[in-house]
């Protein structure tokens, strides 16, 4: 891989606030915090284009008490079993519970499978966070 330079101007407390985010977040340089920014707007591009392949998580924070949630949830799983990699579960208290789904395929798909796990009654809390495969990424 070959790497090329390039300038660019910012404000002086613009930069600060950069030096301040890099150091916050450990970067080693300026250099690699811009290429994590610009790799995580391609990403985001990836994901808004709806029909590329994209990986996530789904993560679903509910009440097993919640009558037939939890039977409800199951069968949303099962029905989505194409897009679904992996699950896990974790009992967080006597009564509330995490469960995270690795999930693979197109955008859209992929939104609507969460809205539709997360959208279900009684789910207190639900996320979709999504990334790329890194297929189109150097």
């Amino acid at each position: 891989m070959s790497l090329t330079r390039f300038g660019i101007s910012l404000e002086e407390d613009l930069l600060k606030k950069f030096d301040s985010l890099i150091s916050r977040k450990g970067y080693s340089n300026r250099s690699e915090a811009i290429r994590d920014l610009i790799r995580d707007n391609l990403v985001k591009q990836e994901w808004d284009a709806g029909d590329r392949e994209i990986v996530g998580a789904i993560t679903l924070v509910y009440s097993h008490d919640t009558r037939e949630l939890t039977d409800t949830l199951t069968d949303l799983q099962h029905h989505f079993h194409g897009a679904t990699v992996s699950t896990m579960h974790v009992h967080l208290d006597e009564h509330n519970c995490l469960e995270v789904l690795v999930v693979r395929g197109k955008g859209n798909e992929i939104k609507k499978i969460a809205d539709r796990l997360i959208g279900t009654k009684g789910v207190k809390h639900g996320k979709l966070v999504v990334t790329t495969t890194g297929k189109r990424l150097t």
